[in-house]
């Protein structure tokens, strides 16, 4: 049997029509339902990143548990990703990673709340939560609820050795091997140990390492992807053109920008949407068992402070990254000696040496490897808390911690669609579950939104503006 061909298949069929109407949807209603609070409130959610109080219940401060969640998001869907998206559905596809992403901070939003709410403390002292402690205690059925949070758990502790960690550590090994030669086995053994000295120490642990890592690799990229998009200007305005083209032709060709890549609408979609949720992860419920972790007063603070995770993860990373290959002029190349059409991080390679040279390979290198290296450390955090609802025995989370890094070096030396396609599947196959909570519980969330901006946000607001005028006197 060829595996490779049945995991295709099975991640076509998960990633469905009945799937990206799921999430999507659920976006959608949930942006209306809670009035469109979280779009409105996007740039006081920024502010509040930085005026935390920790006087609170929990493990790690708010910045931290946002950088934790940026760093299992912020990874390579932000490079490979929006690469792969760009080439087998269209430039259009960046348009559809947006528009997914719009919707899916109010669907971000709805499940870091119930993660806050639904929490626990575990026997060590540590804040265990996530969607599986809301269908544990926030649906009504028990059988129900506790039979989809059992689901859940198993998909995310799968999913956490495919998309937080294989994938991860194949995307390093095969830049650096295509780049410069790295062996993948010798990638495999230094990213193991650096994985290894991280998480054996838990939460704190990654939570400083990420608070470290994320802006700093976020910072470098930024300033690198901003100097490819303003040598290359003169190419923006029309690559932004053709990508919304594409995004609503119902079977197009694509032209400056990529001539010999043909897609419809509902392919732009399918791959926009789905790496989009790969890189933002907003409906999988993975982001807000970070959440759970942070110390925050209200559940709906700490709901605005991770929904800018998918801001900045597909709003701000992902859409760097295709400006700069829109821009670049390399979308639609061939390899000269498959004639397939490059893709994945050697295109985005590409874009960044059109300006940088042989330097191209250096900082997407770079780059992946620090992204890639974050979302392994984020991820072990959700598998970790995922088995410990399933698993309470703390030799058994100790265990898995070690068994998590050595897979790296399995995931450093597989080949990349099996691995991706493997990632794909377990994320659709969580997402199911977290989709249903969130629509199940959508009341409970719209009751802490509308307390939050009664109690809190309105009153804030207020009282900016009145120190504003006592200033100005």
């Amino acid at each position: 049997m060829d595996i490779s061909r049945l995991l295709a298949d099975l991640n076509n069929f998960v990633w469905g029509p009945v799937m990206l109407a799921l999430l999507v949807g659920t976006g959608i209603f949930l942006t209306v339902r809670l009035k469109f609070l979280p779009w409105r409130n996007l740039f006081y959610a920024v502010g509040m990143i930085f005026r935390q109080k920790r006087q609170h219940e929990g493990d790690i401060s708010p910045f931290q548990s946002l950088m934790t969640a940026l760093s299992a998001t912020v990874g390579t869907g932000n490079i490979v990703g929006v690469a792969t998206a760009m080439v087998l559905g269209g430039p259009g596809a960046l348009v559809w990673m947006w528009i997914s992403a719009a919707f899916g901070l109010a669907t971000k939003y709805g499940e870091s709340v119930l993660a806050v709410k639904y929490r626990e403390t575990n026997s060590v002292g540590e804040m265990a939560g996530g969607p599986m402690y809301a269908m544990k205690h926030g649906i009504s059925n028990k059988y129900i609820g506790r039979g989809m949070a059992a689901l859940f758990a198993f998909f995310v502790v799968c999913s956490s050795f495919g998309i937080g960690n294989m994938t991860q550590a194949n995307s390093i090994s095969a830049a650096l091997y295509s780049s410069y030669g790295v062996p993948d086995w010798l990638t495999g053994a230094i990213v193991m140990v650096l994985a290894l000295c991280v998480l054996v120490r838990g939460i704190h642990s990654i939570g400083k390492v990420s608070s470290v890592i994320v802006p700093a690799m976020a910072a470098f990229y930024f300033v690198a992807a901003g100097i490819v998009i303003i040598v290359n200007f003169a190419a923006v305005p029309a690559g932004i053109a053709e990508m919304f083209r594409m995004a609503f032709s119902v079977d197009s060709v694509a032209g400056g920008i990529g001539g010999s890549i043909v897609a419809s609408m509902l392919t732009a979609m399918r791959w926009g949407v789905a790496r989009g949720v790969f890189s933002n992860e907003a409906g999988l419920g993975s982001a807000p068992i970070a959440a759970a972790a942070a110390r925050t007063d209200h559940a709906s603070r700490q709901g605005y402070v991770n929904m800018t995770g998918t801001f900045f993860d597909t709003m701000i990373v992902c859409m760097l990254t295709g400006l700069v290959i829109a821009s670049s002029g390399m979308l639609g190349t061939a390899d000269p000696e498959t004639g397939k059409l490059i893709s994945g991080a050697q295109l985005t390679i590409l874009a960044f040496s059109t300006v940088f040279g042989e330097y191209g390979k250096m900082i997407v290198s770079i780059s992946l490897a620090l992204f890639a290296f974050s979302t392994i450390l984020g991820w072990e955090y959700y598998g970790e808390k995922a088995l410990e609802y399933l698993v309470k025995n703390r030799k058994v989370i100790m265990s898995y911690r070690v068994l998590f890094a050595l897979i790296t070096f399995v995931g450093a030396t597989t080949t990349l669609e099996i691995v991706w396609n493997f990632s794909d599947t377990m994320n659709g196959l969580m997402a199911i579950p977290n989709l249903i909570c969130l629509l199940w519980l959508s009341n409970d969330i719209a009751r802490e939104c509308f307390e939050f901006q009664r109690e809190v946000v309105d009153k804030e607001k207020l009282g900016a503006k009145i120190d504003y005028r006592e200033d100005d006197q």
